[in-house]
């Protein structure tokens, strides 16, 4: 299994080669022999990029991730667009870019959630990011729009949990049965627009809430 391939395509290909394993037969039941049959490596090879199966998951798990992020930024843009906008197109282009890697996304949305205390840590550590990005997007749109309300980092993972919790209710990771994720845009669209509409989350709604108005 000689290689020409440089060390970050070789890694690429076996977390590749890991993601396709997951959705073939689970994390818990793959193999390193699983991984490097997909990736079409040597055992040695892996062992050359990773410890263990472990933190070949983690490297695929903050691949998928960042790769994601990365989506979101672009969609989004630099600002100077109606708030509404700016939210449909990063919601459009992450549901893209997750339907378009089948193989990733159980392991995005299921698997890590049960490898253990470092995969859930840095499951954590990405959820932050995603919801900074949120907050990021808004204050973006805000220089155009600033009658919108700041997003709180704690509300912008509210955000983050309840579209992922979306996704595990309508769409089944183990099967793809049930719609694709590109059609829950609209409803994640709706969760993002009440809860950045919402009077509680503006400086009056906020001031009514200290002073017993709402209630």
């Amino acid at each position: 299994m000689t290689s020409t391939r440089t060390p970050e395509e070789l890694r690429q290909d076996l977390t590749g080669g890991l993601a396709h394993a997951i959705a073939a037969k689970g994390y818990a039941a793959t193999t390193i022999a699983d991984i490097v049959t997909h990736a079409r490596v040597s055992k040695r090879t892996f062992y050359e990029h990773f410890a263990d199966k472990e933190a070949c998951l983690m490297a695929l798990y903050e691949q998928g991730c960042l790769h994601l992020l990365e989506v979101v930024r672009t969609a989004a843009g630099p600002g100077g667009r109606p708030w509404k906008e700016m939210i449909n197109s990063g919601v459009s282009a992450y549901l893209t870019a997750l339907e378009s890697m089948p193989a990733v996304s159980r392991t995005l949305l299921v698997e890590i959630q049960a490898a253990g205390p470092k995969a859930f840590r840095l499951r954590q550590q990405m959820q932050r990011r995603f919801a900074d990005t949120l907050v990021d997007v808004i204050e973006r749109a805000r220089a155009t729009d600033p009658a919108i309300p700041a997003l709180s980092p704690l509300l912008a993972i509210a955000l983050v949990g309840g579209v992922h919790e979306m996704m595990l209710q309508v769409c089944d990771p183990y099967t793809g049965a049930g719609p694709s994720f590109t059609e829950l845009a609209p409803a994640v669209d709706e969760l993002a627009y009440a809860i950045l509409t919402n009077p509680w989350m503006t400086a009056d709604g906020m001031i009514g809430r200290k002073a017993g108005l709402h209630d």
